[in-house]
């Protein structure tokens, strides 16, 4: 008879087998006592999943950053119960581990994505014969309502794409990222990682590698094709240093510009707008996707350009015109909620 689901709350934190100590300790992703290593076993696991997610997957550097932290922080919470080989973890050693990070008042999105963490590692396991069984298959993810993104209005964005000034070879090129980033729904790890060669101006598309190395191919917009061409022609050979290859986007220093500068440009530019709403990078894509589906585009076309997997990601979108139509007729409908007042 297969085992109940074990299933993770939203919010309260429980006591379990696994003492409130040893919980918080690895919530935190420390060791016990602050120094102590990892049992053996439990680190050539995650080191092999690493190098499966690297060298076979074709994750990013930030992909494989992001499941060690995950997988070290369970590892730290396996090792503090008494764990010292991955065919010992159960189901409820997840779930113990899920209530304690609860308790820290974790996102359900934060939430979500260690356990994806885990289920990726778990299959492995089991794929390379390390354990004979799947425990994740009795762990159910904590219940939220998926978060509906925030987007930019298109006068917001109209200003915050002409904030940059024209005037010098650094105004030129933030002006270029931020129209190539609405224009096309870049991620910023793929707009810092862009070549010369990645955008075409004559035929009027970029080749973008996104998450997992995947290709796509974005039309560029009449804007962002001019803004590109101005820095070209006028911005970036005034960058170029010795060390300059042949990155699109280069930085003072005549280096491939940082994600970690595109996101501080992004805020500077978006103050210089007199946008008061927090600005980030992924806003853009965000906005970018809202405002296409607000013009009539069709859904699939959306999905292709953003480079989603499912379909079922693109369709968070819906929900965002969906709020901005009942925005418009509570403020204008002669019954509409608004109007009334």
């Amino acid at each position: 008879m297969k085992a109940a689901r074990r299933a993770i709350p939203a919010s309260r934190s429980r006591g379990g087998d696994v003492s409130n100590r040893s919980a918080e300790t690895g919530a935190r992703g420390e060791a016990p006592g602050g120094a102590e290593a990892l049992p053996e076993a439990l680190q050539e696991g995650i080191d092999g999943f690493l190098a499966f997610l690297e060298l076979e997957k074709g994750a990013s550097r930030n992909t494989v950053a992001a499941y060690q932290r995950d997988l070290m922080q369970f590892a730290r919470h396996a090792a503090s119960a008494g764990v010292v080989q991955w065919k010992d973890v159960t189901a409820a050693l997840v779930t113990d581990w899920l209530y304690a990070l609860t308790g820290r008042q974790f996102a359900v999105s934060s939430l979500s994505r260690k356990l994806s963490a885990l289920r990726s590692f778990s299959r492995y396991l089991v794929r390379e014969r390390i354990r004979a069984d799947d425990p994740m298959e009795l762990v159910t993810g904590p219940k939220g309502s998926r978060r509906v993104p925030d987007t930019l209005t298109v006068d917001e964005t109209v200003r915050l794409l002409t904030a940059p000034p024209a005037t010098d070879a650094y105004g030129i090129r933030d002006r270029a990222i931020l129209e190539l980033a609405y224009s096309s729904g870049l991620r910023a790890s793929e707009l810092s990682g862009l070549l010369l060669t990645s955008v075409d101006l004559e035929l009027g598309f970029v080749r973008v590698f996104g998450k997992g190395a995947k290709e796509r191919v974005v039309p560029l917009g009449t804007a962002a094709r001019a803004a590109l061409e101005t820095y070209l022609a006028a911005a970036r050979p005034k960058l170029v240093k010795p060390c300059t290859g042949s990155e699109l986007f280069i930085s003072d220093r005549g280096r491939a510009i940082s994600r970690k500068t595109i996101w501080h440009l992004v805020r500077k530019h978006a103050r210089r707008a007199g946008i008061e709403k927090p600005v980030k990078p992924h806003l853009l894509r965000h906005s970018f996707a809202t405002h296409l589906l607000g013009g009539g585009a069709d859904l699939r076309a959306i999905q292709e350009m953003l480079g989603h997997a499912s379909i079922s990601t693109t369709q968070i979108y819906t929900a965002v015109e969906a709020r901005r139509l009942l925005t418009e007729h509570a403020r204008h409908h002669p019954r509409g909620r608004d109007a009334q007042r």
